[in-house]
C-alpha cells in the first residue's frame, strides 16, 4: 500500500481550519474520513499481482558511453489498470528515466526504455522493479516490488585508443611496411639486396655472393610472432587514487593499448591479473577476438586490500612463457614494492625474458614540490621530495637489473609503454 500526495493535501486542508477554530473533534473527524477514503481507494484498487513485469540489459557497455535497457509491463487482468514502474539500479549504473507511468487495457502491454551512462568500471547490478497501481480515487494504491537479478558489465573506457593509429604507423616503418628508411637490423631475415657502401660487411651472404656477380647482403625485420606477456598488479597500492581514478585504472588502460598494438605487430599477448591470486587472465586469442575478451576479463577486475606475492608471479609467468618473452610488470615503484620482492622477481625473470616495469606517477606530488608559503607547505614539499628520492632510488635498482623502466602520469602511461615497446622492436630486443 501507498498513498498519494493528494491524501497528503487532503489531510493538510481539513486540519488547517480546524487549528484555526481549535475544535479537535474536527481535526480527528477528518483525518478518519481522509484515512477511510485511502483505504476504500486502495480497496477498488486492481492487484498489482495482475501484472506481468520483464526487464531486458545490454550485455555490456564501456565507461562513458551510453546505452539503454528496457522494462516491459503487461496488464494480463481483466480491469484497466493505471500506475507507474520504476526500474531501480545502483547509482554507479548511472541509470536516468527510471519512472514511467502507464495506463494499460485488458491485455495491452508496453515497454519502457532506462537510460544508462556508468560512472565506474565493473559490474553494475539491478535493484528491485517497484510497480505501483492506482486506486480510482488517486488517494492511495497497492504496490509491489519484484526481485529481478540483472547485470550490466560496464568494460573499460580505452580512452588511450586515440594514440593506437600514430603507434601503428610507426610500427609499419620498423617493419618496413612503407618506404622509410630506418637504420639499424632485427632479428628475422626478410630479404636479400646488392649492397651498397655503408652496409655492415657481417651481413654478406657469401653463398648469394658466389652465385652472382655482385656482392650481396641479408636484410632483417624485427622478429614477428614473439610473446608478450602482461601482468596487472592487483594489490593494495593499485587502490591509491592518482587524479580522479585508482592507479589499476591506468594500468588497464596501458594492457588494452599495448595488446592492441601488439596483435597487429603479430605478438602473441597473455594478461593476467594478480596480487596474491589470478583475479582475470586473458590468452589463447588471436585476431579480432583479443580486444574483446581483454576488455570483458579486465571488467570485473577491483584492487584488493593485500601484500602482492611476487615470487608466485615469476612461477606463474615462467610456467605460462616456454621461450624468450618481454614481460610487463604494470605494478608501482615504491619502496614497500621492493620490500615484497619486486627487485628479486626482476631479477628472476630478466635471465630469460625482456621485463618492462611500468608504474604511474602522481600528479600532486609536483603540486606539493613547489610549496613554499607556510610550514605545512614546507614538510608537504620535504615529504613530496622524499618520496621522488626513493623512488629514484628503486628505478636506479631496476635498471641495474637490465629492467626497462616506464613511468609517466595516468595519462601518459599507456603512450609511454607502447613506445617502449616500439623502441625495443626497433632495437631487435623483441
Amino acid at each position: 500500500m501507498y498513498i498519494t500526495g493528494w491524501t497528503a493535501l487532503l489531510a493538510v486542508l481539513g486540519v488547517v481550519p480546524a487549528i484555526v477554530l481549535q475544535d479537535r473533534a474536527a481535526t480527528w473527524l477528518w483525518l478518519f474520513a481522509v484515512a477511510a477514503l485511502a483505504l476504500l481507494d486502495v480497496a477498488l484498487a486492481p492487484q498489482p499481482t495482475n501484472l506481468g513485469v520483464r526487464r531486458s540489459v545490454p550485455g555490456s557497455v564501456r565507461l562513458t558511453e551510453s546505452t539503454t535497457g528496457t522494462v516491459s509491463v503487461a496488464n494480463n487482468g481483466r480491469r484497466q489498470v493505471h500506475g507507474a514502474v520504476r526500474d531501480a539500479w545502483q547509482p554507479s549504473a548511472g541509470a536516468s528515466s527510471t519512472r514511467h507511468g502507464f495506463d494499460l487495457r485488458p491485455g495491452q502491454a508496453r515497454d519502457f526504455t532506462t537510460v544508462f551512462r556508468p560512472t565506474r568500471r565493473g559490474d553494475r547490478h539491478a535493484d528491485r522493479i517497484t510497480v505501483r497501481v492506482h486506486g480510482p480515487l488517486r488517494l492511495a494504491g497497492r504496490q509491489r516490488s519484484i526481485e529481478v537479478a540483472d547485470t550490466l558489465r560496464v568494460l573499460p573506457e580505452f580512452a588511450s585508443r586515440r594514440h593506437l593509429p600514430s603507434r601503428l604507423a610507426r610500427l609499419r616503418e620498423i617493419d618496413g611496411q612503407t618506404a622509410v628508411p630506418l637504420k639499424g637490423a632485427g632479428s628475422e631475415f626478410d630479404s636479400l639486396r646488392e649492397y651498397v657502401i655503408g652496409d655492415d660487411v657481417r651481413s654478406i651472404d657469401w653463398r648469394a655472393t658466389a652465385r652472382r656477380a655482385d656482392v650481396v647482403v641479408r636484410t632483417y625485420r624485427p622478429e614477428r610472432d614473439r610473446r608478450v606477456f602482461i601482468v596487472v598488479d592487483t594489490s593494495r597500492l593499485s587502490a591509491a587514487r592518482v587524479g580522479d581514478a585508482p592507479r589499476l585504472d591506468a594500468s588497464i588502460e596501458a594492457t588494452l593499448l599495448l595488446t592492441a598494438l601488439a596483435s597487429k605487430a603479430g605478438d602473441r599477448v597473455q594478461v593476467t591479473a594478480y596480487d596474491r591470486q589470478e583475479r582475470a587472465r586473458a590468452m589463447g586469442t588471436t585476431g579480432a577476438g583479443v580486444m574483446p575478451k581483454l576488455a570483458q576479463a579486465l571488467a570485473g577486475v577491483e584492487p584488493e586490500l593485500l601484500e602482492p606475492d611476487w615470487p608466485a608471479i615469476v612461477r606463474l609467468t615462467q610456467d605460462r612463457l616456454s621461450q624468450r618473452a618481454l614481460v610487463v610488470l604494470l605494478t608501482t615503484i615504491d619502496t614497500s614494492t621492493v620490500e615484497s620482492g619486486l627487485l628479486e622477481a626482476v631479477a628472476a625473470l630478466a635471465h630469460s625474458h625482456v621485463v618492462m616495469v611500468a608504474s604511474v606517477d602522481d600528479p600532486e606530488a609536483d603540486t606539493m614540490l613547489s610549496g613554499r608559503e607556510d610550514s605545512d607547505e614546507v614538510y608537504a614539499a620535504a615529504a613530496a621530495a622524499r618520496g621522488v628520492l626513493e623512488r629514484d632510488t628503486v628505478t636506479t635498482r631496476l635498471r641495474q637489473l637490465r629492467a626497462e623502466v616506464v613511468t609517466a602520469l595516468p595519462e601518459n602511461l599507456a603512450p609511454a609503454v607502447a613506445d617502449r615497446y616500439l623502441a625495443l622492436k626497433a632495437s631487435g630486443r623483441l
